[in-house]
C-alpha cells in the first residue's frame, strides 16, 4: 500500500514539475507585463503580478495595434491550415494509393523542400509576388506558408493512409464508389487524428512565421503579431512591459488551440508507423 501511494505521489510530483516548466514562461511574461520599471531592474525580481499595472494590456489593445496584429495572425494561420490540409489530403492519398511516373522523385522532392531555409527563397518569391500583385496582402502570406508546410502535411497523411487496409477501398469500389467518394467517406474519417495533427503543424507554422511576413508586408495595419512585436524593439529603448503584454496575448490563442486538439496530436503523428 505504501509503495502504491509513493508511486502515485511521485507521478503527481513529476506531472506538476513538467506542467510548471511548461507554464512558467507564460506566467513570467504576464508578471513582467504587470511590473513597474523599478520592479524590472530590482535585485529581487517580482514573482507576483501587480494588477495595478493592468492598463498596459488595455493600452496595447485599445490604443495600439495589437488587436489588429492578432487578427491578422489568426487569419493567416487559419487560412494556411485550411489550404494546406485541404490540399494535403488528396496529395497524400495520391502518393499512397496511385502508381504514376515520377512518384518516387516527387516524394524525394517533398522531403528535400523541408531542408530549404525560408531566407533562401525570399528573393525569388519577392519577385514572383510583385509580378502577381501579392505583396502587402494576407493572401500572399497564406499562399507562401501553405506552400512551405504542404509537403510535411502530405507526407504525414500519406503515412496514415498507408496504414488503412486496401480491402476497405476495394469493397467500396465493388459497390461502385469512385476514388473521391472512397477518400472522403472511408479514408478521411479513419485518418481524422492525423488530419488534426497536421492542422496543428500548419497552424503553428503560420502563427510563428516571421521572415516572409516582415519581407512581404509593408502596411503596419496588415502586419501579423510576430512582426508587430519585433517592431517595439528600438535603438533608444524597448518598452518591455508592452512587449511582454503583446507577447502574452499572442501566445494565448496558440495555447488554447493546442489544448483543444492535443489529444489527437500524438496518435496522429504516430499513425501509419505500423501498418494495420
Amino acid at each position: 500500500m505504501r509503495r502504491f501511494r509513493f508511486g502515485v505521489t511521485a507521478r503527481v510530483v513529476a506531472v506538476l514539475a513538467v506542467l510548471g516548466v511548461a507554464v512558467f514562461p507564460l506566467y513570467w511574461m504576464f508578471v513582467t507585463a504587470l511590473s513597474s520599471n523599478s520592479d524590472l531592474f530590482a535585485d529581487r525580481p517580482r514573482l507576483m503580478p501587480d494588477f495595478g499595472q493592468f492598463g498596459v494590456f488595455v493600452d496595447a489593445l485599445a490604443e495600439g495595434k495589437a488587436a489588429g496584429w492578432l487578427l491578422n495572425s489568426l487569419i493567416i494561420a487559419v487560412g494556411t491550415m485550411v489550404l494546406s490540409v485541404g490540399l494535403g489530403i488528396p496529395l497524400g492519398y495520391a502518393l499512397s494509393r496511385f502508381s504514376f511516373g515520377g512518384k518516387a522523385v516527387l516524394t524525394v522532392v517533398l522531403l528535400f523542400t523541408q531542408m530549404l531555409p525560408e531566407a533562401l527563397m525570399v528573393v525569388p518569391l519577392f519577385a514572383l509576388f510583385r509580378r502577381f500583385d501579392l505583396l502587402d496582402s494576407l493572401t500572399g502570406l497564406i499562399l507562401v506558408n501553405s506552400a512551405f508546410v504542404l509537403p510535411i502535411v502530405a507526407l504525414i497523411l500519406k503515412g496514415a493512409i498507408d496504414g488503412i487496409p486496401k480491402e476497405l477501398e476495394e469493397a467500396a469500389r465493388a459497390d461502385g464508389a469512385r476514388p473521391f467518394t472512397t477518400l472522403t467517406r472511408i479514408n478521411v474519417p479513419l485518418i481524422a487524428p492525423s488530419i488534426a495533427a497536421t492542422a496543428v503543424i500548419a497552424f503553428f507554422h503560420a502563427w510563428n512565421e516571421y521572415v516572409f511576413a516582415v519581407t512581404f508586408i509593408f502596411n503596419p495595419d496588415l502586419q501579423p503579431a510576430s512582426v508587430g512585436i519585433a517592431g517595439f524593439i528600438g535603438e533608444l529603448g524597448t518598452p518591455i512591459q508592452t512587449v511582454m503584454a503583446v507577447a502574452f496575448l499572442f501566445t494565448l490563442p496558440a495555447v488554447a488551440f493546442y489544448l483543444l486538439v492535443q489529444k489527437y496530436v500524438v496518435s496522429g503523428m504516430t499513425a501509419g508507423a505500423v501498418k494495420g
